[in-house]
């Protein structure tokens, strides 16, 4: 996704005509998959996380400034709507959970699907499914956006010492699950 390209498109999706933000749409959702999918803890939601975006991104087009990047802005919401839609599935288990408890039956979906093919082949993004959301989309960011540390504290809205932190705690977390496959019997010694 180039900015150049899209940037146009935007001026015009403000003004409301549909076949510019079919044009952002095109030129984004790649983008915005790719991104989606290595966040998503629950892989089956990606299509309705993508869903979600989209609509955010007509709902929040006025509040674009165009003259910052946009890829930076439209990361942030990528994020914002990610967060949004794992609290709603953490509210749903919660209310199964209480239903639950109080002896009702309830339908239990498996909320868990195999990983894509890629990460069938891939070490590195099992590793960084294991991680908490709040360090894998520090990682996803600086790794697979390949953004700076300023522009994941921009992104994220919080300060960068934090984003410093996540990112050194995460890149610790994945050299002990490295370190562990490498050699079982050290890396026991060093769990702490």
């Amino acid at each position: 996704m180039k900015e150049e390209n899209v940037k146009p498109w935007l001026f015009r999706m403000r003004q409301g005509e549909e076949e510019a933000f079919q044009e952002v749409y095109r030129a984004t959702r790649t983008y915005a998959y790719n991104l989606i999918y290595f966040l998503a803890p629950h892989k089956q939601d990606v299509d309705d996380m993508m869903s979600e975006v989209y609509v955010e991104l007509i709902r929040s087009i006025d509040r674009y400034d165009v003259e910052q990047p946009f890829i930076p802005w439209f990361n942030g919401l990528i994020v914002r709507q990610v967060r949004n839609w794992n609290r709603s599935i953490w509210r749903r288990f919660r209310l199964l959970e209480r239903v639950k408890e109080k002896g009702y039956e309830a339908p239990v979906a498996g909320m868990e699907d195999k990983l894509g093919a890629i990460s069938d082949e891939l070490e590195v993004i099992p590793a960084v499914e294991k991680l908490s959301f709040k360090l894998k989309e520090i990682v996803v960011l600086r790794y697979y956006q390949n953004c700076s540390l300023e522009e994941i504290a921009a992104i994220l809205q919080i300060p960068l010492g934090t984003v410093k932190s996540r990112h050194h705690l995460a890149m610790k977390k994945l050299r002990e699950h490295f370190e562990h496959r490498i050699n079982p019997e050290e890396a026991s010694f060093h769990v702490h």
